[in-house]
């Protein structure tokens, strides 16, 4: 009895922990993600000005470069224009709905805004456009760094007392 107690003692102050490490990934998850973004902006910025490539090629190569959801933005990007018949706006905010996950709202709102322009801008437009939403990114990446500073450890470590104090009034 007294063993099978202290399995659960220790899985309820494991679980607690963990649930707070996971709680504080999410901060760090976010800066990533924003940063990946901003390159995959830029490499989109420079395509668009020095090729004469379309903007599904463009997308398809940016998210063989770029990884997790921001590659993942790219890559659902041309699948919709290809399988739906969407236009390269439409499309770039739905994917940007759909991959949006580790975002805060203002970030997808603000992404899904170089959907307005996509394709349907001379160049200059566009590359106005992409430069706007790289200098919010970059806004972004500043806040969200400043909140995994502040939040990450804290979460961390929230955790782990939680889950020692609930031990502690179990015993």
């Amino acid at each position: 009895m007294y063993i099978l107690k202290l399995i659960l003692l220790m899985v309820i102050f494991c679980t607690s922990t963990i649930i707070g490490i996971l709680i504080s990934k999410k901060y760090s998850n976010r800066v990533k993600i924003l940063k990946d973004l901003r390159e995959a902006l830029n490499i989109f910025e420079v395509k668009i000005n020095f090729s004469f490539e379309t903007i599904p090629e463009i997308f398809k190569e940016i998210s063989e470069k770029v990884k997790n959801e921001a590659g993942k933005i790219f890559s659902d990007t041309v699948i919709n224009i290809k399988n739906k018949n969407m236009l390269a706006g439409e499309a770039w905010e739905q994917a940007v709905e759909a991959n949006g996950e580790g975002l805060k709202q203002e970030d997808i709102n603000c992404l899904k805004s170089l959907g307005k322009l996509l394709g349907k801008t001379d160049v200059d437009g566009q590359v106005s456009q992409i430069r706007l939403v790289s200098v919010f990114l970059e806004k972004q990446i500043n806040q969200a760094t400043e909140d995994r500073s502040k939040n990450e450890k804290m979460y961390r470590k929230l955790g782990a007392i939680v889950g020692l104090i609930i031990v502690i009034v179990l015993i």
